[in-house]
């Protein structure tokens, strides 16, 4: 067990270190994108908090994926 839970954590950090810029580019994406959802949603469709927060979470989690691959695929482009 001590193997494959070395092998996980080394696996982690090579991704880390080969995607370190996008991920934390990912991140803070993420952080913003909450904010402004909960307020959006708030004003705009007059939900309660707990309606917005949950919208919040989930919509831009899936948007932060579409971020990272699309990032990704965009600084492959730019290198050549």
């Amino acid at each position: 067990m001590v193997e494959v839970t070395k092998g996980i954590f080394e696996a982690s950090k090579d991704i880390y270190s080969n995607n370190k810029g996008s991920i934390l580019r990912t991140i803070v994406y993420t952080i913003g994108h909450f904010a402004i959802a909960i307020t959006v949603l708030m004003l705009i469709a007059d939900v309660s908090f707990a309606v917005a927060l949950t919208d919040a979470i989930v919509e831009p989690i899936a948007n932060s994926v579409w971020y990272f691959i699309l990032d990704k695929w965009w600084a492959s482009k730019s290198k050549k």
